[in-house]
């Protein structure tokens, strides 16, 4: 019965300590990723504007629009995220905001769209915010800002069926 009683506690402290190294890091974040593709310009914009069911999500739900922005739920094993377009240039830049403010973390996505030689260059910043502080640890520790980019871009490349190497 000690040992239950040790480990519930070691456990309760650990995760109190998870919360005080979270709470003393910044609420907010950048990270940036890259890839060169065999593409063209529209191409990859048309790729990236399109419903998203190339990502492997269970689910694409179209919503309707707020303050006249675009508004769609994005549905995957874990989360139901809305989020809603903030700029759309093409095929050069495209931006997207979590518009769901009850979610423990948000931010925007700034999607570049660039041509070096023969490459186009898809290059995405997330400027996030994580509230929760365990989430925050969590984020920046175990996960890492940039694990979401990494995903993302490799759903690219495979769509196009291409070979990629993440760039910073």
């Amino acid at each position: 019965m000690k040992w239950l009683l040790y480990a519930l506690g070691s456990i309760a402290i650990l995760i109190v300590l998870l919360a005080l190294v979270g709470a003393m890091l910044p609420k907010t974040h950048t990270a940036t990723r890259q890839i060169r593709l065999r593409q063209t310009p529209d191409a990859v914009y048309a790729l990236i504007t399109a419903p998203a069911d190339w990502r492997g999500l269970q689910g694409v739900e179209q919503l309707p629009p707020a303050n006249g922005r675009k508004r769609w739920k994005e549905i995957d094993g874990h989360n139901q995220i809305t989020y809603e377009l903030i700029e759309a240039t093409p095929p050069a830049k495209m931006v997207t905001r979590i518009a769901d403010e009850s979610l423990p973390f948000g931010g925007t996505w700034t999607y570049m769209i660039s041509t070096d030689g023969n490459a186009t260059i898809l290059r995405v910043t997330e400027d996030g915010e994580v509230r929760n502080p365990i989430f925050r640890f969590v984020s920046r520790f175990i996960m890492g800002h940039t694990a979401t980019l990494d995903k993302y871009l490799t759903a690219v490349g495979k769509k196009f069926g291409e070979p990629i190497t993440i760039e910073d």
